[in-house]
């Protein structure tokens, strides 16, 4: 695969496909998966490891406002991390191996929950 600068992707070419997520949404979704690529054992990282790096990321960028940012961006699920993956597979920014699916991120855990909870008064 080619070196990409993740930094300065616009990803028009994804959200003039699909308008149902932000560009910046898939900027923090590569900012994941160009970490975990660099930890992972032979390049692959499962769903769950995708969700919880996007999770701790998130909190770690936004706090407080990480459930606004994200429904703000068109992220209301898991489910909407796994159709963002199949865009960045679609568009040869990501491989995908055999078992790779959108489905693989369905339920990993509730938005709501994981980014409202720990803040919670």
């Amino acid at each position: 695969m080619d070196d990409l600068d993740f930094d300065s992707d616009s990803f028009a070419d994804i959200v003039a496909k699909d308008t149902r997520y932000d560009a910046r949404a898939y900027t923090l979704l590569m900012d994941v998966i160009h970490y975990l690529g660099k930890e992972a054992e032979g390049g692959h990282m499962s769903a769950e490891d995708i969700l919880d790096e996007f999770r701790c990321r998130t909190l770690d960028l936004y706090g407080p406002l990480s459930y606004t940012v994200l429904t703000e961006w068109g992220l209301k699920s898991c489910a909407d991390i796994g159709e963002m993956m199949s865009n960045l597979v679609e568009s040869r920014r990501v491989g995908r191996d055999e078992g790779d699916t959108p489905e693989s991120f369905h339920g990993g855990y509730d938005f709501k929950e994981v980014f409202l909870g720990p803040f919670a008064a």
